[in-house]
């Protein structure tokens, strides 16, 4: 189980994020996750997912349904391409998207993003790094994301930023 703590801007409260996948082949797999929120004592989120992978493609596409304290049940599909730059793949423009929608289908939200991706391993001695800089396209807000080993900072032009730190 990949288990993690989260804090960002919008909540003001640490979060406890767990995430387990059971593989049902060597392409597909369920993914489940959801997250304790601190400050009320309780999910905040529960999420199942059905994940494929389409390695010779560099994309996956999932399929799944999420509760959550506020909209309660909503389901969604979602995906990413990959687009390697260089040989080595250590950069990359990927392209990914989401559309989730309420349980009687009415209320939609979408998002879609392009994005770079660098990594470097062993920036330092046992230290791997990611940058990320994307564009939401739909609400047209730029971002960027900074990876270290097991610490994740995301924040984008809005004013938004979370931290993760990976246990």
């Amino acid at each position: 189980m990949e288990t993690s703590l989260r804090y960002g801007v919008d909540s003001k409260a640490l979060k406890i994020h767990a995430k387990e996948r059971f593989a049902i082949d060597s392409s597909t797999h369920l993914q489940v996750h959801g997250e304790l929120d601190t400050r009320i004592g309780a999910p905040s989120y529960v999420s199942a997912m059905i994940r494929h992978f389409y390695p010779d493609l560099s994309a996956c596409l999932g399929v799944g349904l999420q509760y959550d304290k506020h909209e309660k049940v909503r389901y969604f599909v979602r995906g990413k391409k990959g687009f390697p730059v260089t040989n080595d793949g250590l950069i990359s423009f990927n392209v990914k998207g989401r559309c989730d929608v309420d349980k009687e289908f009415k209320q939609r939200n979408s998002k879609a993003a392009g994005e770079v991706s660098w990594s470097i391993y062993n920036f330092h001695r046992e230290q791997d790094v990611r940058f990320r800089i994307g564009y939401e396209v739909i609400t047209k807000v730029p971002y960027l994301q900074i990876r270290e080993n097991n610490w994740t900072l995301n924040a984008d032009m809005n004013g938004k930023w979370n931290v993760k730190f990976d246990l």
